[in-house]
């Protein structure tokens, strides 16, 4: 299986701002992270890949054949999670995937076993008859992701999954990706760089409509040998970095004085430098504005 993308771009007004811009990728079975900030573009491009957005040019084919050829069959094979919970209030958790079983076309016998183990798969399970009204915004979150796995789908395309999970749930939702994208393509849109860092084959980073840069998450974090620095400072050498315009990854405070994590090309000018390992949110931090 192969999802192709090739010279994508979308433009919502005539002339205007381009959201996204002659974007190409492949993707084969496997998890893809997808970090970038806001108005990077994610969400167009997702909603181009789900077949609710017609690109202004370019492609997207599944193994050959343009997904808007393909039409119903290619939405068959899709699970979406949107980030926006448009959920109805007076349904329970249960009848909800019902109503979402009989839209995706689900059989009434193969919905029931299906419903089944969404439920359990995001541990549901003792909230099922509760009205959506009354569940926290990270039960919610869980409801959207058990919706998009009624049809087994071989394309999960995923936005903010995590959003208002805790961490037990985090851990419990990314070995489910893991597990389940040996034939399936598995694409994780998120802020959070370690729902995706630990279970990609791919990291693709975004900004500014297009990929400005991929690979596999070790290869992202060689790539930043030697640019990732700790130093002590004092509280005047703080603010001096941060009007100097470092990019500080993380604070931290000792007994006397204060731990700053700097991404740069270079040592900084003070205190006692030492270079470390990098991470991803480093990688990210030093690629996005």
């Amino acid at each position: 299986m192969e999802l192709k993308l090739e010279n994508l771009s979308k433009s919502y007004l005539r002339g205007g701002t381009m959201a996204v811009r002659e974007l190409s990728c492949t993707f084969t079975p496997g998890v893809y992270g997808l970090l970038g900030p806001n108005g990077a573009g994610k969400s167009t491009l997702m909603n181009m890949m789900t077949d609710n957005l017609p690109p202004t040019s370019g492609t997207i084919t599944l193994d050959g054949e343009t997904i808007g050829k393909l039409g119903a069959k290619y939405r068959a094979l899709l699970g979406y999670m949107p980030q926006q919970q448009g959920l109805y209030d007076e349904f329970t958790v249960e009848r909800f995937l019902w109503y979402m079983a009989a839209l995706k076309g689900i059989p009434r016998r193969q919905a029931r076993e299906t419903i089944d183990g969404a439920i359990k798969t995001v541990n549901l399970e003792r909230d099922r008859f509760k009205k959506l009204k009354g569940c926290s915004g990270g039960m919610k979150q869980r409801v959207l992701i058990a919706q998009a796995l009624l049809n087994d789908p071989k394309i999960l395309i995923m936005d903010e999954p995590t959003a208002g999970l805790d961490p037990n749930e985090r851990t419990r939702i990314r070995s489910f990706f893991s597990e389940i994208s040996k034939d399936k393509i598995v694409l994780v849109a998120t802020h959070v760089v370690s729902d995706v860092e630990s279970i990609s084959k791919e990291i693709l980073i975004m900004d500014g409509g297009r990929i400005i840069s991929r690979g596999t998450p070790q290869e992202l974090i060689k790539n930043m040998e030697g640019k990732v620095f700790e130093v002590l400072v004092t509280e005047e050498e703080h603010q001096a970095a941060v009007e100097a315009g470092y990019k500080i990854a993380n604070v931290s405070l000792t007994a006397e004085k204060t731990c700053l994590r700097l991404v740069s090309d270079e040592p900084p000018s003070f205190g006692q430098a030492a270079v470390v390992r990098p991470t991803l949110e480093d990688v990210y931090l030093w690629l996005v504005d």
